[in-house]
């Protein structure tokens, strides 16, 4: 009886070990952190989750007035900032740092943080320079048409399947072995 309890033991330190050997041991062995547009994104819980079951960093930014008392845990900090336009945005550009994962829907955020960082959408669309000027001028014609008082449709409703898609892409590009 004494060897099978040692042997188990054993089997179980083995298999403990090549858990601990497929991620890093702690948050300074990844060299990226993730920052989340926070005010309206509907994937803050799965990128959190996600995170940090890698040991990644996780900041969300937000203004004030999407103020939450929820807490994740010691790697996901909150930064709240003024409610004045773009606060949260010139935050974001203050705190990437090169080969951070940025997700946010907003187009202009997105265009300005690319050169520096993976950029994605919570529906999991990456942003790449040749979209993004796309994106931008169909905003801007959308933004004249406006003016002009024509009727633009909306976004359309985030989705299961759009949640789905964010978890799936952002789990692969984290499991990359080229990020």
């Amino acid at each position: 009886m004494h060897k099978s309890i040692m042997m188990k033991i054993l089997v179980m330190h083995s298999f403990l070990n090549n858990i601990e050997n497929r991620w890093p041991k702690k948050l300074a062995d990844v060299n990226y952190k993730i920052i989340i547009d926070a005010d309206s994104s509907p994937v803050i819980d799965e990128t959190v989750h996600i995170a940090l079951r890698h040991h990644i960093e996780v900041i969300l930014v937000k203004d004030y007035a999407h103020y939450s008392s929820k807490i994740y845990g010691s790697d996901v900090r909150s930064i709240y900032v003024d409610t004045s336009s773009d606060s949260a945005d010139y935050k974001i550009l203050s705190l990437v740092d090169k080969g951070d994962i940025v997700i946010t829907g907003d187009y202009g955020l997105a265009s300005i943080v690319i050169n520096k960082a993976l950029v994605m959408h919570h529906t999991g669309f990456i942003y790449t320079q040749s979209n993004l000027d796309a994106l931008l001028i169909t905003r801007y014609i959308n933004h004249e048409s406006r003016k002009m008082n024509k009727r633009i449709k909306g976004p359309s409703k985030f989705t299961t399947s759009d949640r789905m898609k964010f978890k799936t892409t952002l789990e692969q590009i984290i499991t990359s072995p080229n990020y």
